[in-house]
């Protein structure tokens, strides 16, 4: 492997609604350290989850629009509610590889038990959503968080995370399902509360832009850079670097 070229490094877009997506952001950038990442958001309208299947898929185009304009070697959904809503039509409009995140509930279900799927309401109204728990749905309580998104959003650097944990539905479960890539920065309190393995899909997520992308993240030159790019990407930025 050490005696083979090193070429320019490849270049993935992630696409969130606001900051969530930066939890897989990170978890990319640990597995493939020398990948270019470029990270568009859409602050100003999060968050997607309560938003009409119209809306969303108006504001993801024109979002992807610009993404395509960057010629990426791969792109990344990082949004449960616009995978769920968009992800197999952008597959068929553009032409590097597309990859969405969903909730883990396939984790859950192989680990047992009664389990709490954790998600905003257009990914539990979504075919895509019941597509999912038709296969892996047994065990399955969900429960539909209509301002929990927006919330995390908007306070990112004054949480109340224990607050916003009393919140979640009382009940004990074997494993928490987090459908929402916003709910991952309250996972400790979540942990905390139902006293169980929480899944989210990250590293999952990671691993497959990995095998799409092959060996290239091995032999680029250098480290790969992190840009941001859309909505309030200086907040992103900072929430990136923060935490």
């Amino acid at each position: 492997m050490e005696n083979q070229p090193r070429g320019k490094a490849p270049l993935v877009c992630l696409f969130d609604s606001g900051i969530g997506g930066l939890n897989l952001l990170r978890a990319c950038s640990v597995r493939m350290p020398y990948v270019n990442f470029c990270y568009f958001a859409d602050n100003y309208n999060v968050p997607y989850g309560n938003l009409c299947e119209g809306e969303i898929r108006r504001l993801v185009f024109s979002a992807f629009s610009q993404i395509a304009a960057l010629c990426p070697d791969a792109a990344a959904v990082a949004c449960n509610t616009v995978t769920a809503e968009c992800v197999h039509e952008l597959r068929r409009v553009f032409p590097f590889p597309v990859v969405g995140v969903e909730p883990a509930v396939k984790q859950a279900f192989e680990y047992g038990g009664k389990y709490l799927v954790l998600a905003t309401e257009a990914t539990c109204k979504s075919a895509a959503f019941f597509k999912l728990l038709s296969k892996y749905g047994k065990g399955a309580e969900v429960h539909a968080m209509k301002s929990l998104a927006g919330d995390i959003e908007r306070n990112i650097f004054s949480l109340d995370k224990a607050a916003l944990a009393s919140r979640l539905p009382q009940g004990n479960f074997s494993s928490v399902v987090l459908g929402c890539t916003h709910y991952i920065f309250i996972r400790d309190e979540i942990e905390k509360r139902y006293r169980c393995p929480v899944f989210d899909g990250m590293a999952g997520t990671a691993d497959h832009l990995a095998t799409i992308l092959g060996n290239s993240d091995h032999f680029s030159s250098e480290r790969g850079k992190i840009r941001f790019f859309g909505g309030d990407f200086t907040k992103n930025k900072a929430v990136f670097e923060r935490f």
